[in-house]
């Protein structure tokens, strides 16, 4: 009796094994293309907030940088419609690209992208004003050039959170 109900034990798992096995194998590979979805998911959010660091990082410089030419052109009396032109549309893309990145990026990294903002804005707004003759009595584009260089620290302060949150090691 014994080899009989080890047979039937054997007979039985063996049944049972094949039964399994296709049902095992269907979850593992579930399982499995779950996961890959999961890292693929990742790995494109982590290329879109790369992209949108790139984008407002390189928007952001582009702007300041044209904002400083442009006060200084305007201190010179030397600012033309070309460099008008560049300086909107320079404008233009940074706030393009700081509208993309709200989408995507932590809320630290806008808090940084404000602060730069603050700065960038009111040169913008002094910019303008010179250019236009419409500032009041002691604005100038000296005083706006010196008022700018604190956006060099905060772009700085910027670029370091973007390449933390990225993983980036100095």
């Amino acid at each position: 009796m014994t080899a009989a109900v080890t047979a039937m034990i054997t007979a039985v798992v063996g049944v049972l094994g094949t039964l399994f096995a296709p049902v095992l194998s269907q979850r593992l590979t579930a399982r499995h293309r779950a996961e890959e979805a999961q890292l693929a998911a990742e790995r494109r959010r982590f290329e879109e907030r790369r992209a949108a660091y790139t984008a407002m990082n390189r928007a952001s410089r582009q702007f300041h940088t044209l904002l400083k030419d442009a006060l200084h052109r305007i201190r010179d009396g030397v600012y033309t419609e070309q460099e008008r032109d560049q300086l909107e549309e320079a404008r233009r893309d940074y706030r393009d690209r700081y509208a993309e990145a709200q989408m995507v990026v932590p809320e630290r990294i806008l808090d940084a992208s404000r602060a730069v903002n603050q700065v960038l804005a009111a040169a913008d707004a002094v910019a303008k004003r010179l250019d236009r003759g419409l500032s009041p009595e002691g604005e100038s584009a000296e005083e706006a050039l010196l008022d700018l260089k604190e956006a060099e620290p905060r772009l700085a302060a910027m670029r370091r959170l973007m390449r933390a949150d990225l993983g980036v090691r100095d």
